[in-house]
């Protein structure tokens, strides 16, 4: 994770989004290989909401939540600490170098981590290579190419081709869904091994559309992103401005509907 700036940074609009997510709405192709004993290692924990349930299915095994810098993981041990999770280690470690030894866990997880990495392939390997035999790496990025919605909102589209450009400027691959596979077989992972789902983030109802576009909104304006595309010169602050108040309409069309697809991979170490 070291190698690439993170596109989204830690501005309390992407918090805010980020700790809605749950063991069930991020996590739910894993759910059924856990149980109780497990040692698990999960891989940019971020504001912990993911860490703590699994750490809970996985008691009395245990749990070991990773970040690349101190103030990332406080947010998870901050998470940790509130809920009682008494399983629980934490460690500031890059997911391409771990500094763990090898077949250290049962079960090595991460989530939308490998669409921000330079080397997805190397950290694969490296999430392969702490892993017991017989155990899993999971994995699941979204594929922001494939996002979709309605209405059709000509500054969505600009905001999509924005985030794309802007997070490949910092060497991450936003599309990075549909290359998990990909990536997994470069890795040197067996593909029969290789178990590939997918699913999806659904916001059509008033309180998701309220969440997601007033999220983005707010996102556009004053996140790292929004930094980001101001000092390259791919976007103006008017430009943005634009781009928030069109999330604001979309979030407020009583018909709005927006898809977020994820690929998943299960994979069975040797």
């Amino acid at each position: 994770m070291s190698t690439v700036r993170y596109t989204h940074g830690h501005h309390e609009s992407v918090l805010r989004s980020h700790r809605t997510r749950t063991a069930e709405n991020s996590a739910g192709y894993l759910l059924h290989h856990l149980r109780s004993g497990l040692d698990v290692l999960d891989v940019g924990s971020g504001p912990g909401t993911i860490t703590a349930e699994l750490a809970e299915l996985v008691a009395p095994g245990t749990m070991t939540a990773v970040e690349n810098t101190d103030a990332a993981l406080d947010l998870t041990r901050a998470e940790l600490t509130a809920r009682g999770i008494g399983n629980a280690s934490f460690a500031v470690a890059d997911v391409q170098a771990l500094s763990f030894d090898d077949d250290t866990f049962d079960v090595v997880h991460a989530h939308q981590v490998l669409q921000h990495l330079g080397d997805p392939v190397g950290a694969l390997r490296e999430m392969g290579r702490v892993c017991r035999p017989g155990g899993i790496v999971a994995v699941r990025d979204a594929d922001y190419r494939a996002f979709s919605w309605f209405p059709e909102v000509p500054e969505l589209d600009e905001w999509l081709a924005l985030y794309r450009a802007v997070a490949r400027s910092n060497g991450a691959e936003p599309d990075a869904g549909r290359r998990l596979l990909s990536w997994a077989l470069a890795a040197g992972f067996d593909p029969g091994q290789i178990e590939p789902t997918a699913s999806v983030w659904l916001y059509a109802d008033p309180a998701g559309r309220a969440d997601w576009g007033g999220m983005w909104a707010d996102r556009v304006l004053a996140s790292s992103f929004a930094d980001q595309a101001v000092a390259s010169g791919r976007a103006g602050r008017d430009d943005l401005q634009r781009i928030s108040d069109a999330w604001r309409r979309w979030a407020a069309a009583p018909d709005g509907w927006l898809l977020v697809p994820h690929g998943e991979l299960v994979i069975r170490v040797a």
